[in-house]
């Protein structure tokens, strides 16, 4: 069973008018009709299971960039690989500096980051001029910072104590050789590449991008370059899912549009089920032609869920469908029935599709991100559903706040476009104060 969601949703300069039909009074009790926390703890189980046998493909360092890696990096050597200077300055040893009154210091020599001295140990009275990142002589135990020096003639002197270690990182502080530094599954970015290239790795072997095939349903969709009538919109949500399919580490696979019958349905989900996630949209509500259900029902689909207790995006269907190929065989595609109002399904696949392309593409940490933040303005509740809206965040030395985006429901493409993310409003609260913390599901 599944629930229909209104469609006269209006918010306006922070007052908010939700035309909730009367039927939202008497919600089912169907217990494939979820919170919105059971929803998502559903998904989350699935998705830490989904992690099977996937292809796995030797990339070189520049392009690893939002790939998952698919095996652990171990460091090649210590790091630091020698005790590190943090300041430009000059290597002393702590116990001859005493503060302002210190007897000067004799400077016999300099170092550059790259070199290693090659005098003798450094001896009592004595100092090296050194600079950020060289490697500290043998003898030193501190860097004191020049800005806390004055040298005249070679004669050093030092105006404040220094501690053992101070300005100085240690040899294998950082790492071990032999460590991982890198595990299996995790996300390469910025960071993760650095460090892959600090230990010499120009490739590195990542899992394969899973693929995620994207069936849009309804008679009123046409294609970008086919011409339409008034009545008809144009097919925004493929692409849209494309996009977020594709910044989640999927291969985006967008079905030709299936009209709201039966036989179209039916040749989508054998398309579809052969993608490692399927996802449709629209068609999942209780409308005379929401047949998705059905369809996919007569595959012998299992479904998780059959709607979510929020809005949008309450008849959102979680399942999964046996695989018919032999390269699988007993495989299962997992698949998510998303609402048809482009809102409702962008929401919807950040919340709960999206933690199965990570998931599915190897990553480990798969669950959306959520930040805290200040409403700006006061927003009514009272609602029985846990409810998204669009907002701005906007972050200051003084905190981050979020202002809630005028918009005319989950059609409104326009201000979804607006938007940095969506505000949590949880079930049951009556109203949000200004400066009232809540949680902000971030775009």
């Amino acid at each position: 069973m599944t629930w229909r969601l209104p469609r006269s949703a209006v918010y306006d300069r922070g007052t908010a008018v939700f035309g909730e039909e009367d039927a939202l009074q008497r919600l089912p009790t169907s217990d494939r009709i979820l919170r919105f926390e059971e929803a998502l703890a559903v998904v989350q189980r699935h998705a830490q299971t989904a992690r099977n046998a996937q292809q796995v493909e030797t990339v070189g360092l520049r392009n690893a960039a939002g790939r998952v890696l698919a095996r652990a990096v171990a460091a090649d050597r210590e790091q630091p690989p020698f005790d590190r200077a943090t300041r430009d300055g000059y290597a002393v040893r702590a116990a001859d500096v005493g503060g302002a009154a210190t007897a000067g210091l004799r400077v016999v020599g300099s170092l550059r980051a790259g070199e290693r001295w090659s005098g003798a140990p450094m001896g009592e009275g004595e100092a090296i001029e050194i600079m950020t990142g060289a490697a500290v002589p043998d003898g030193a135990d501190a860097v004191v910072m020049v800005e806390h020096t004055t040298l005249e003639d070679g004669w050093l002197r030092v105006t404040r104590e220094m501690r053992v270690g101070e300005n100085v990182v240690p040899r294998a502080a950082e790492t071990r050789a032999g460590a991982v530094v890198l595990p299996e599954g995790c996300l390469l970015e910025a960071a993760e590449i650095g460090v892959a290239a600090s230990c010499g790795r120009s490739q590195l072997e990542v899992f394969a991008r899973p693929r995620v095939a994207i069936a849009t349903t309804g008679d009123e969709l046409v294609e970008l370059n086919e011409p339409m009538e008034d009545a008809q919109i144009r097919n925004s949500n493929s692409y849209a899912l494309a996009a977020l399919v594709d910044a989640s580490g999927g291969v985006a696979e967008p079905l030709a549009i299936a009209r709201d019958c039966v036989e179209e349905l039916e040749a989508r989900v054998v398309e579809g089920r052969e993608a490692d996630l399927l996802l449709f949209t629209g068609g999942v509500s209780m409308g005379k032609y929401d047949l998705v259900e059905q369809v996919l029902g007569e595959f012998g689909a299992e479904f998780f869920f059959t709607g979510a207790l929020i809005q949008p995006g309450k008849p959102v269907v979680f399942g999964r469908l046996p695989k018919s190929n032999g390269l699988n065989p007993g495989g299962w595609t997992y698949f998510f029935g998303l609402p048809g109002n482009p809102v409702s399904a962008q929401i919807c696949f950040r919340l709960f599709a999206s933690a199965m392309v990570h998931a599915l593409g190897g990553r480990t940490a798969v669950g959306p991100r959520f930040v805290e933040a200040r409403l700006a303005v006061a927003v009514p509740g009272g609602s029985r559903l846990t409810r998204f809206l669009p907002v701005r965040v906007e972050g200051t030395w003084e905190g981050v706040t979020a202002r809630v985006v005028g918009w005319q429901g989950s059609g409104d493409v326009v201000a979804n476009a607006r938007a940095d993310g969506y505000v949590v409003l949880p079930a049951g609260v009556e109203a949000f104060a200004v400066g009232e913390t809540v949680r902000v599901l971030l775009r």
